[in-house]
């Protein structure tokens, strides 16, 4: 079993940041892939980003890349997401999800774990 907490989200104008982190306990944190997706009301949850158990391979929705990083620090078993350059469309409820093993994939249903999301709410 593991847990997922996320924290960092919060109300920002356009064009700022904001870093999500996302605590997790339990099992071996560095055996897992984790993944942040997003959702908004009355749409399905969507795929942000994921990084490698080891933290060596990353990989970003198109709608995201060049402006979200994520990244991952095995010794505090946490996992990171800077957001710059933010847009009112970036606005949603934002979850970290664990999959354990070397995959890293990108539909929600493949994940094992999810944090209980943090809001981000960017104004125009």
């Amino acid at each position: 079993q593991v847990q997922l907490v996320e924290s960092g989200g919060g109300l920002v104008q356009a064009g700022g940041s904001l870093r999500l982190s996302c605590a997790a306990s339990g099992r071996t944190f560095s055996g897992y892939a984790m993944g942040w997706f997003r959702q908004v009301p009355g749409k399905e949850r969507e795929f942000v980003a994921a990084i490698k158990r080891s933290g060596g391979s990353t990989y970003y929705a198109d709608s995201v890349k060049g402006r979200f990083t994520i990244s991952r620090d095995n010794a505090k078993n946490t996992v990171y997401l800077q957001m710059n350059s933010l847009k009112p469309e970036d606005t949603a409820v934002y979850y970290c999800a664990a999959k354990f093993g070397v995959l890293v994939p990108s539909t929600k249903e493949q994940y094992d774990y999810w944090g209980q999301g943090t809001q981000v709410t960017v104004s125009s």
